[in-house]
């Protein structure tokens, strides 16, 4: 090596922010934020309950909609 060059591979070192990095930090954020909000949906599935709704008891004729069993 001369006397007036630096070491320039020394200098450039590949840390935790190079393309790798940023891309696993990246998928790491999106997997994180998928969780979360899968989490969320279920705790609201879960905490929310639907009023009572009324609809027809009897027996349906063809073609019409009933509640499969009614919760009231």
């Amino acid at each position: 090596m001369m006397a007036g060059q630096k070491n320039v591979a020394a200098a450039v070192r590949p840390g935790l922010l190079g393309w790798k990095g940023l891309s696993l930090m990246g998928a790491l954020a999106a997997g994180l934020l998928l969780a979360a909000a899968n989490a969320h949906l279920v705790y609201v599935a879960l905490v929310s309950q639907p009023d009572c709704v009324p609809h027809l008891k009897d027996a349906g004729a063809t073609g019409v909609y009933r509640a499969a069993r009614s919760s009231c």
